[in-house]
């Protein structure tokens, strides 16, 4: 029998068996199938609350990741760390000893005698993050993942496979990071392009003046100074039960939530009639800032700004954007940006027409920008899943790697 045809240089094994099990369909002659829980044992992670921990040399797990540190790890070296509450199924991998909460299970030499990275690999595979039984607070059951079947192999081999994922998984990775960073670049590139254009204009031989605001410095002699009270008005959002919204759209609940940090969730209200610039009012989004077109209800976690008067609504935001309202906010333990605080502000005030010019460029340069990133996005997400369906393919037998790790 021949292996199932996978998008890559290694080889399949030079032959197969059948499992009789539908999605796994066959592997290699020399292995078998085992339950997980003849594989490894679930160590339940320690109660370690915040203000207990000592600052040491060992990472604390959470089921999302490192959480803090401690003076005392609770595992042996090298260690999974399986997701059991909040982000249940989540696999990490600690080269050193750690500390395990109670959200979590750990595996460490103790409770598998396999090669623990290619079991790190191969509980990717399972995807133990897809089912759950726990409605109220998603979780995942031991002895539900202890049902689960994994294609197993001799620790040697197990060996070679975990070098090799190392390796691949290592450049896929790498080329990801790099990607990312493209990404990151472009959005500085679009934030400086519009912070430029909003404070400064298009015309590079404009006459200049002072704009007697230091973090602005000079703006184009044909622009007002003025203060932004005088030409709007600003209100909070509304306060929306939890009942009312969801984080998933739906038919139902076809309309955006916005808070300071941008949709959160659906509902199937509006409060507001036109196109709207919500502000993040309090937390750690405060003053960003957003364009909201209707139908929309903005909570009360955001600022509305009504009744514009001579400012283009596009420009507006741009501007407002460009200038980091984020700086207004207080130093307390609850950051706040209040709507006196937005409106003693004093801007700049374009002529209409600039204005306008000044949406059209931002916009066109901005969909540049946008199909770039896009793009590159694309690229991330093509990668992602060549990295999954390498990772399957190894641990599931699909390809033979044992001979291309002896010959490094």
């Amino acid at each position: 029998m021949t292996a199932a045809k996978t998008k890559t240089r290694q080889k399949p094994y030079p032959t197969y068996k059948d499992t009789g099990i539908d999605y796994l369909e066959e592997i290699p002659e020399h292995w078998c199938i085992l339950r997980l829980k003849n594989v490894a044992r679930f160590g339940y992670g320690d109660s370690l609350p915040a203000e207990d921990r000592v600052s040491g040399n060992f990472h604390v797990y959470g089921s999302n990741g490192i959480v803090g540190e401690n003076d005392m790890p609770n595992t042996k070296g090298p260690c999974l760390i399986v997701g059991r509450k909040g982000s249940y199924g989540k696999v990490q991998f600690s080269e050193k000893p750690c500390f395990a909460i109670d959200t979590t299970y750990f595996i460490d030499s103790s409770l598998s005698k396999n090669n623990l990275r290619w079991l790190f690999y191969s509980l990717q595979w399972l995807q133990l993050d897809s089912f759950t039984k726990d409605s109220a607070v998603p979780g995942l059951s031991r002895e539900d993942a202890y049902e689960n079947i994994l294609p197993f192999c001799h620790i040697k081999e197990q060996s070679a496979i975990a070098t090799f994922l190392d390796r691949e998984t290592g450049k896929i990775d790498r080329l990801i990071a790099l990607k990312e960073r493209q990404i990151e670049l472009l959005q500085e590139k679009r934030t400086a392009l519009i912070s430029h254009v909003a404070t400064k204009g298009l015309n590079p031989n404009a006459k200049m003046k002072d704009s007697g605001i230091e973090w602005l410095g000079e703006v184009p002699e044909r622009w007002e100074i003025v203060p932004l009270r005088w030409y709007l008005r600003i209100s909070s959002g509304e306060w929306l039960n939890n009942s009312e919204f969801m984080v998933e759209k739906t038919i139902d609940l076809p309309y955006p939530v916005i808070g300071g940090n941008g949709v959160m969730g659906y509902t199937a209200k509006s409060n507001i009639i036109g196109t709207t610039i919500a502000i993040g009012r309090v937390g750690a989004h405060c003053g960003n800032v957003h364009l909201i077109t209707p139908p929309a209800w903005i909570t009360d976690n955001a600022l509305m700004l009504k009744s514009v008067r001579e400012f283009n609504l596009d420009y507006l935001f741009f501007f407002l954007q460009s200038i980091n309202l984020n700086r207004l906010a207080n130093q307390n333990a609850q950051p706040l940006v209040t709507g006196t605080m937005v409106k003693s502000q004093n801007v700049i005030l374009p002529p209409s027409e600039e204005q306008k010019k000044i949406i059209r460029f931002i916009r066109f340069e901005s969909s540049k920008i946008e199909k770039l990133i896009s793009k590159i996005q694309n690229i991330i997400s093509l990668l992602r899943e060549y990295r999954t369906a390498l990772i399957s393919a190894a641990v599931t037998g699909k390809i033979d790697v044992r001979q291309e790790v002896l010959d490094e």
